[in-house]
């Protein structure tokens, strides 16, 4: 049986696709269920609430932001579910109101008083004593107060510009002599800690210290009022396709974001003055419905910092990665030699496997080339990225294809690019017009017979950091058809040549859309089976064929981490689908294809590619089927388990909401992962 907690609103049952905007915060709103769930440790609660404010910031970043330029615009492009941008934006209003309201009133009224059951403890300014307030007085003088940049406006001083994301104080000020008011704003500096900590695992909110000293910042003025505000501005970017030097053309259009973003959400707290804030809604030129009122603290994003506190008790117990017998032989290639290794993260190592093969080929003195694609570049410097730099001053040929367009890791990627340009490394950045998303590297080694390829394909980047959190799957194999394959996909991004008649790899955009909607169709017969799992779902050709196939009688089911504009279980159209999504401590981020009954002789596909338009039409993407028998049976296994999972997995309703799954078995994904893992390697 399953719990009866829902989220999302009911739609009409005769509706044929999701809004996505409103199925990403469904999924938003399954986040913060995980913060709210009182069988989950206290700091991993704060972190899933840290989460739900970071996804939510990016959520009005990109998507809110271009909705409300497309309102502007006057552009009536409607909607997956035939709404236009307006209507759209009055609809997530409501929806993260309501889910905003929940946050809060959870991180006040549940979390703080839990924490402080557990002796952490969130402080005011008033109930510090003589020798506390000292000590932040002393840390202010020397910490704060020198970075500090009061900014009036009046006259002289022009309205002063709000950067993105920014945690602000807006301060009446008023001279003594003569009762005038006049408005400031105070920066809080992004490098400040979001809590301030004192002795006894205590935390102080920053604005409230900031606020307290404020007569520092205005000498001789009395401080009338003085309330915390935050602004989202639009953060996409998009490059000139004619752009002569894209690296000089990203950083231009970063200035730009960075400066004259548009506005698009300001966050205030529940007892800012009405004088105030309507000043803040002319100068920001937003309109009442773009202002949200908080009845909390501001940017609980930052509150992800307390799950540092040295508290064990109150965090998952951690679970060792373990590594693949191929990968401790003390001889990878030869390992590989013998057959496809697949690996999954963060249940096997990424640093002892995907970092490994890199690290080894950089120093190895038989390689002769590597070559690697590399997505959101983030992470130790000593990791990829130092290894690859390693091998081109080595005399190795090292070619790397970045993509400067990954959103939120632009400049990380140009300052990668960069520091591998200085190392003596071809840097390119792919086909005009395109994103290069999909992940690759090949290694050429010289060997007794003479050259020989070794290739990896994965579904995540290669980021070392993301990598301890996010699932993923990689295959590495030094199979000579597919090395080759791998081959011409690096010079199709480098150079000029067409698309090639791949036979593993299926490629977007040439191949990939026309290649699924046949795999799907093939599957479209009483017995027929599809299981898929993707980040999204959103392409509408990709639903419909999905449609097809179960009104023909497959039975599939689908495994979809976030949005999902496809509506399972309607009566005509999608009786035999099933859509579910496993939100958890691990963000489920692999692609995994199964087209077929039987798992001996079904399709089995992973890859970098959800099934959205920019991924099918828009982006360089690689799937690579798995041939070999014992990958093949490990996907299988990755799928079951999901399916099985009745402890961190959502179902999705005919009518859009979403249930939490609850049958007893008690099969939780992530551990359930790690236990087989662990008996698969016992050695580690």
């Amino acid at each position: 049986m399953s719990q009866s907690f829902h989220v999302g609103n009911p739609v009409q049952t005769c509706a044929r696709y999701l809004n996505r905007e409103l199925s990403w915060l469904d999924f938003n709103a399954r986040v913060l269920q995980l913060a709210e769930d009182p069988k989950l440790p206290l700091l991993e609660r704060i972190r899933y609430l840290s989460i739900f404010s970071s996804n939510l910031d990016e959520f009005f970043q990109v998507r809110v932001a271009a909705l409300k330029q497309r309102a502007q615009s006057g552009v009536h492009v409607l909607s997956e579910d035939g709404i236009d941008a307006s209507e759209q934006l009055r609809l997530i209003r409501h929806r993260v109101e309501e889910l905003v309201s929940r946050q809060t009133a959870l991180f006040t009224k549940d979390l703080i008083p839990a924490l402080a059951d557990a002796q952490i403890h969130f402080v005011s300014f008033d109930e510090l004593d003589q020798q506390d307030r000292e000590r932040l007085n002393h840390y202010f003088e020397n910490q704060i107060y020198p970075i500090l940049t009061p900014l009036g406006v009046d006259p002289a001083h022009p309205f002063p510009y709000i950067s993105n994301l920014s945690l602000n104080l807006a301060v009446l000020v008023r001279d003594p002599q003569t009762k005038e008011e006049r408005f400031a704003r105070v920066k809080v500096p992004p490098m400040l800690p979001r809590f301030v900590e004192l002795e006894g695992s205590r935390f102080l909110g920053i604005e409230s210290l900031i606020t307290e000293n404020l007569h520092r910042l205005f000498p001789g003025m009395e401080i009338a009022r003085a309330h915390a505000f935050r602004l989202t501005r639009n953060a996409d970017v998009s490059l000139d396709d004619d752009a002569e030097d894209l690296m000089q053309a990203m950083q231009e259009v970063l200035h730009q974001r960075t400066k004259f973003g548009v506005e698009v959400r300001l966050e205030v707290d529940t007892n800012m003055n009405s004088a105030i804030l309507e000043l803040l809604e002319h100068e920001l030129e937003l309109n009442a419905s773009e202002v949200y009122v908080i009845d909390g603290a501001l940017d609980l994003a930052g509150a992800i910092s307390l799950t540092n506190i040295d508290r064990p008790d109150l965090l998952h117990p951690p679970q060792r990665s373990t590594t693949p017998t191929a990968f401790t032989s003390g001889d990878i290639f030869g390992s590989l030699r013998s057959g496809d290794v697949l690996v999954h993260h963060p249940y096997e190592s990424f640093a002892r496997t995907v970092e490994a093969f890199i690290a080894v080929a950089a120093t190895d003195p038989h390689v002769q080339a590597i070559k690697q694609t590399l997505y959101r570049t983030g992470g130790d410097e000593a990791g990829i990225v130092a290894a690859l730099a390693s091998a081109a001053r080595a005399g190795k040929q090292v070619t790397v294809v970045i993509e400067l367009q990954a959103r939120f890791d632009e400049m990380t990627n140009i300052e990668r690019a960069q520091l591998l340009e200085e190392a003596g490394v071809h840097v390119v950045y792919g086909i005009v017009g395109l994103k290069t998303h999909a992940k690759a590297a090949l290694v050429v080694r010289k060997e007794h017979d003479g050259l020989r390829s070794y290739c990896h394909i994965g579904t995540g980047n290669y980021n070392p950091k993301t990598a301890r959190t996010y699932e993923d799957l990689g295959l590495f194999s030094a199979s000579r058809d597919l090395c080759a394959e791998v081959a011409e996909l690096f010079n199709q991004l480098t150079g000029y040549s067409l698309p090639a008649g791949f036979r593993r790899l299926i490629v977007a955009p040439a191949k990939l859309r026309a290649t699924l909607a046949s795999l799907i169709s093939a599957e479209a017969y009483p017995g027929g089976r599809i299981v898929i799992k993707v980040n999204s779902l959103v392409d509408l050709e990709m639903i419909e064929h999905l449609y097809e196939a179960s009104q023909a009688g497959c039975e599939v089911d689908l495994i979809v981490r976030g949005i999902c504009c496809l509506i399972p279980g309607v009566p005509g159209i999608s009786d035999r689908i099933r859509v579910r999504s496993i939100v958890g401590r691990y963000l489920e981020h692999s692609r995994v294809f199964c087209f077929g009954n039987d798992p001996a002789v079904a399709k089995y596909l992973i890859g970098s590619a959800d099934l959205m338009p920019r991924n099918l039409d828009r982006r360089v993407e690689a799937l690579v089927e798995i041939t070999d028998a014992q990958a093949r049976q490990r996907l299988a296994e990755v799928l079951s388990v999901s399916l099985a999972d009745d402890v961190l997995s959502w179902e999705m309703n005919s009518d859009a909401t979403w249930q939490k799954i609850a049958d007893g078995a008690a099969v939780e994904t992530h551990l359930e992962l790690h236990r087989v893992g662990a008996a698969r390697n016992p050695r580690d």
